[in-house]
């Protein structure tokens, strides 16, 4: 046993030709995050608070699809969410629908520590983070200059836009409603410290062009986030697939009913849901650590307590 963290930067069809002035900056911020994650826990911090710290950390970084880099719906705004649980009694909270928060998983684990319920959403969201006085920013804050060209593309294309990819809308257009629902730059954190507590966040802008209104896996429950005192688990990718086989809880059952070890568990779990649609980061009460995906690549890391650290794209 001993403390292990793996974090990630959203899942898809990232081409090994991803421009370096696309790939360098959010390999430095996991970096950045992964070490940040690994001293908490070195100084003895619950991993809860570390989940925490880490994925502030990656909403405040323009980079990922998450707080300051979300990504905008088909009416132009910014509709983001995200979702806490801490293995401990399998606490959870989660919100949808924010549009001036800053940390959305901060605002999730006020839900989890300071309300009766799970999950808050939209008007009732944001009144609750007024009222608990978190950070609240400007609409303009959470709206970058590439997000909005990201928008206009998918939009003259009549499509959902899949995250990391370069523009190349030579292919058929598919309408919004479409199979093309698309893998976006998702963040999320795992972690597992000293003392074999687990705790899972994960937070999104959702996907470009998105009808307003959509929910995707990353506040649900089971689906895009899931902690108990086994494992913990965050997932990326296409929020419908994800949902309809709540990945994040399948990957516990299959530890729980089938004895199998969280790497072996992790991959029969990826391996169930379409090819290209999902990623995961996961720990388990023992240290283990996986980050599994179907797709062409996803922006990972982790550390373990014996000094195995990793950042990677993907496969070796």
């Amino acid at each position: 046993m001993g403390w292990a963290i793996a974090l990630h930067g959203g899942a898809g069809d990232i081409p090994r030709t991803l421009p370096p002035e696309r790939r360098e900056p959010r390999l430095a911020t996991l970096r950045r995050c992964l070490d940040l994650g690994a001293a908490a826990l070195r100084a003895g911090r619950s991993a809860l608070d570390v989940v925490e710290l880490v994925v502030r950390e990656l909403e405040d970084c323009p980079h990922f699809n998450a707080g300051k880099g979300s990504v905008l719906t088909t009416d132009g705004t910014v509709e983001m969410e995200a979702s806490v649980m801490d293995g401990t009694g399998m606490r959870c909270g989660a919100v949808s629908g924010l549009s001036t928060v800053a940390n959305p998983i901060s605002l999730a684990r006020l839900v989890m520590d300071k309300t009766p319920h799970i999950y808050l959403a939209f008007e009732g969201a944001e009144a609750f983070a007024r009222d608990q006085g978190v950070e609240i920013r400007d609409q303009s804050h959470f709206i970058t200059e590439e997000n909005i060209e990201r928008l206009k593309n998918a939009k003259e294309a009549n499509r959902v836009q899949i995250d990391y990819t370069q523009y190349n809308y030579t292919q058929p257009i598919v309408a919004p409603n479409g199979d093309d629902n698309s893998r976006t730059g998702t963040v999320g954190c795992v972690a597992v410290d000293a003392s074999g507590g687990l705790a899972s966040a994960t937070s999104t802008g959702g996907l470009v062009n998105k009808m307003a209104g959509r929910i995707g896996d990353t506040p649900v429950i089971g689906a895009g986030t899931y902690a108990n005192a086994l494992c913990a688990v965050s997932t990326t990718g296409k929020g419908e697939d994800i949902i309809r086989h709540t990945v994040a809880r399948d990957v516990v059952a299959v530890m729980e009913h089938r004895g199998l070890p969280l790497e072996e568990a992790a991959a029969r779990v990826v391996a169930g849901v379409p090819r290209g649609s999902v990623g995961l980061v996961a720990v388990s009460t023992a240290g283990e650590v996986t980050m599994a995906y179907n797709t062409t690549g996803m922006f990972r890391a982790c550390a373990t307590e014996d000094g195995h650290s990793e950042v990677a794209i993907w496969p070796a």
